[in-house]
């Protein structure tokens, strides 16, 4: 990972792209000034170069373990966890009355990329923590709060999410996880979760699961789902762990990659539990911690996409093979052109998958602290928007750059000693968990679209059309091609959007069918946006970052917008070939 460069790129972003400096001075952010991005971050890319890659590579050989029903990290893991709570940067952007430090979300998100590129398993382990945070502040009862949210701000206990069942993974309805009432005000689980990220360690004193279950009386399906606490040790009368719990790790998964992560089947066997939220609600909890951590997934996506550009810029800057005119010897691979192509689509696309990713975090900040109604309104909607975007098209993302990174490598990359390599096992879990990216793009289609009665993406288009205009007043050709690259997109992609928007309540196969497709467009609109948007607000301040976003979004809108009729058609192919049709060529 080559550290400088990631973090000039990232503190570009969040001041010319998202803009998080508009954020300063606003009453959510007392603490918040411009001038913490840049020693904030580099103090971040410090940390993660220094303490987490150095066991990156280590920890993937010699992943975590079960020792007598408990969970032993890899070597190195108790240590840098131990430096990464003394840091405080599990409490960044969590609320100062629990010990947090107020800053926003969207500078969070940028200090969580530079750790996960450093190491995707170690960072696994906070970014369960900041679901179950955010869980507690919207649903927990303010003695549920008192307890358990300053220890997890603070990093000296983790969260975790327990949904997944055996014979239900996604569809969270199927589960059978039961709570009973013990007569105490608190209730008794009783089942197994599996594929339960960082379920136990030794990191910590403590762990606060966080479970889906169903009471006795529950209605079947989602509408019976509750939410319940159950620490790994229990409180004592001091508030510190006391007796264990009857909840424990019963196996880990044996995966392809992220091997220090472990992944584990947790067993509740009569655990005491406390309820979150109201009976048979559990599924609005259960989305409070699903869209943080989607977004966090959608960053890990970034970080990853990240780590095999620099790992293959770097790859190639220093094997020679081949010829260059005017280079004596043996050229390093970088001065080929099809390297060159690879490399220069690894940083477009990058780019504007973390451009999308801080908008969705700053659109979070900005729902919780604008001036007015309409405008904190408005940034909900464009958060809900872009959240499923970020966590799908990132992740791909992630997987086709860590992909390219290996291409680059060549056969070196391969090798199962080669970070090129891990970097990609290690990333292909991320289209897969916290909702697969096909369950986004149906978000996405089914309940995002029709929000507000259509206003939510509307107010998006609005937005990019706005960024196209603006575009076309730079006098560059280049910049004239990204204006008429991105009007020709947002043409098609408005019918799109009309056509989903007649078809969806009617015909929602039909529709479905498209959805990725329709996620796709979108994502490529708003990523070439996002960049072009930021080329214009940094044309002032900072004339060669702008110039160089210029020609980052003309590269990617000649990648992605270019042949944009191509995915319309691909959005209304389910209109073409019937369910039953579909049905009969699969078998």
């Amino acid at each position: 990972m080559t550290i400088a460069r990631t973090i000039e790129d990232i503190i570009a972003c969040l001041t010319h792209v998202s803009r998080v400096q508009d954020l300063a001075g606003r009453d959510a952010f007392p603490e918040f000034d411009a001038e913490l991005v840049r020693p904030i971050i580099e103090e971040a890319g410090k940390f993660a170069s220094e303490i987490l890659a150095p066991i990156n590579q280590s920890g993937d050989v010699e992943g975590a373990r079960l020792v007598d029903g408990d969970v032993i990290s890899a070597k190195g893991f108790r240590e840098a966890y131990a430096a990464f709570q003394e840091s405080g940067w599990m409490s960044l952007s969590a609320p100062e009355i629990y010990g947090g430090q107020g800053l926003p979300r969207t500078l969070a998100m940028a200090v969580m990329e530079l750790l996960q590129g450093a190491n995707m398993s170690f960072a696994l382990c906070p970014m369960l923590s900041f679901g179950a945070i955010d869980a507690l502040l919207e649903h927990g009862t303010d003695q549920q709060k008192a307890d358990y949210l300053p220890k997890l701000i603070s990093g000296e206990w983790t969260g975790t999410m327990n949904l997944t069942e055996p014979q239900a993974g996604s569809d969270v309805g199927a589960l059978k996880t039961k709570a009973e009432p013990s007569g105490d005000g608190s209730y008794v689980l009783t089942g197994q979760k599996t594929y339960i990220t960082w379920g136990d360690h030794d990191l910590t004193s403590n762990i606060i699961h966080l479970v889906l279950a169903r009471l006795p009386d529950a209605p079947a399906g989602s509408r019976g789902i509750s939410l319940f606490l159950c620490p790994k040790y229990l409180l004592d009368q001091s508030g510190e762990p006391g007796k264990r719990n009857r909840v424990s790790c019963s196996g880990l998964e044996h995966k392809l990659g992220i091997h220090a992560s472990p992944t584990c089947v947790m067993q509740f066997d009569g655990a005491k539990a406390f309820m979150i939220g109201e009976p048979n609600k559990g599924l609005a909890a259960m989305f409070t911690m699903m869209n943080s951590a989607r977004l966090h997934v959608g960053v890990q996506g970034v970080s990853q996409a990240e780590s095999a550009f620099q790992t293959a810029r770097l790859f190639a800057s220093e094997r020679t093979q081949g010829r260059r005119v005017g280079i004596e010897g043996p050229a390093p691979i970088i001065t080929h052109p099809d390297v060159q192509n690879m490399l220069l689509k690894m940083r477009a696309c990058t780019m504007a998958a973390r451009a999308i990713c801080y908008a969705c975090a700053k659109a979070n900040d900005e729902a919780v602290s604008a001036a007015d109604n309409t405008s904190r309104v408005e940034a909900s909607w464009r958060e809900d928007i872009l959240t499923p975007i970020a966590k799908a098209w990132s992740t791909d993302i992630g997987v086709e750059m860590a992909s390219l990174g290996i291409q680059v490598h060549g056969g070196m990359g391969f090798m199962s000693e080669a970070l090129a390599s891990q970097i990609y096992r290690d990333v292909r879990i991320a289209p897969i968990y916290e909702g697969t990216n096909g369950i986004q793009a149906m978000d996405l289609l089914s309940r995002k679209l029709p929000m507000a009665d259509g206003q939510a993406i509307k107010s998006i288009l609005a937005e990019f059309s706005r960024i196209a205009k603006a575009t076309t007043h730079n006098s560059d050709d280049r910049s004239q091609q990204i204006a008429n690259n991105l009007e020709d997109a947002l043409s098609a992609l408005q019918k799109a959007t009309d056509w989903l928007m007649d078809h969806n309540r009617d015909a929602a196969d039909t529709t479905l069918f498209g959805a990725t497709a329709y996620l796709n467009l979108l994502a490529r609109v708003a990523g070439v946006g996002l960049l072009a948007n930021g080329a214009l607000t940094a044309s002032e301040d900072d004339p060669d970052f702008s110039n160089e976003l210029v020609d980052i979004a003309f590269i990617l809108s000649q990648l992605d917008l270019t042949g944009i009729a191509g995915l319309v058609s691909r959005i209304k192919l389910g209109r073409d070939i019937s369910w039953d049709r579909r049905m009969e060529l699969l078998y």
